[in-house]
């Protein structure tokens, strides 16, 4: 394993795209040191901000406040990144595999446009996880994103596939355009969620203010969230679907575009 631990916190953001195994799993403890990072326009050394200990891995561990820290993971096709502290902007950004696990709070743009791998947050997220990039059509294309916390503005927006599971309360305009994909709301959203959404599903565990371009359709117990249930319950995430605990109401929409995605709000059996 590689272990790079922060000797101080950057005064502007440090971009960073070399932290990724991809980069670094065949490379000596020297390279390594010696790999480009960039504070502004200036050109620096991974040694500048970094003990590294370890070399030749596809495991990495980055130790500190890494808040400051961009693009770590970015593009990553293999191997795991732990970050045990806070990660900054863009964390893994463009992802096509591998893991990412970070213990504290992410900024935001986390997961923008991957196409797989798994990203898990211990602590909040800032906004448009997994979104698409300013003037670019689609956000994320697969994979998983676990967010245990609260999170930002434009969750999945233009997400075309994969998976986004919050813990706390999201923000305005969660599925944002949405094209597709799964969306799951433990703690519930704020206003806009599913906005010109055209495909997918938005499942919210907790009451929402919905658009009225929604149209409620039923409420019943979907036969794909027992399976689904069931995959979450492996990544220790836990969503109700037993009929003797209630239902979920359905609402279809966005009907202003006109869209085919859905929201489903769970309802429990009044005790």
């Amino acid at each position: 394993m590689i272990t790079l631990t922060l000797k101080e916190q950057p005064v502007v953001p440090l971009e960073s795209e070399v932290l990724s195994p991809d980069v670094m799993a065949s490379l000596s403890n020297a390279a390594i040191r010696a790999l480009p990072v960039y504070l502004g326009k200036t050109q620096c050394r991974v040694e500048d901000f970094f003990t590294v200990d370890g070399e030749a891995s596809d495991e990495l561990e980055i130790r500190g406040d890494a808040k400051q820290v961009k693009w770590i993971g970015r593009g990553m096709s293999r191997g795991r990144i732990n970050v045990v502290g806070n990660a900054g902007m863009h964390t893994g950004a463009y992802m096509k595999g591998g893991s990412i696990e970070v213990s504290g709070n992410v900024s935001d743009w986390l997961g923008g446009e991957m196409s797989d791998g798994f990203i898990r947050v211990g602590g909040n997220a800032g906004g448009q996880i997994g979104a698409a990039y300013r003037g670019s059509r689609g956000g994320m294309r697969n994979g998983t994103i676990i967010i245990g916390g609260t999170a930002g503005l434009e969750v999945g927006m233009r997400m075309k596939r994969g998976t986004i599971v919050v813990g706390g309360l999201v923000r305005d305009f969660a599925g944002l355009e949405m094209k597709g994909g799964t969306i799951v709301l433990l703690g519930g959203a704020e206003l806009r969620t599913g906005a010109w959404m055209n495909r997918g599903t938005i499942i919210s565990l907790a009451p929402i203010p919905l658009l009225p371009s929604f149209m409620y359709a039923a409420t019943y117990n979907p036969s794909f969230l027992r399976l689904y249930a069931k995959h979450l319950g492996t990544l220790g995430i836990t969503i109700p679907y037993d009929p003797k605990d209630g239902g979920y109401q359905r609402y279809t929409g966005d009907t202003s575009i006109p869209g085919r995605g859905e929201i489903l709000v769970w309802k429990p059996h009044a005790s």
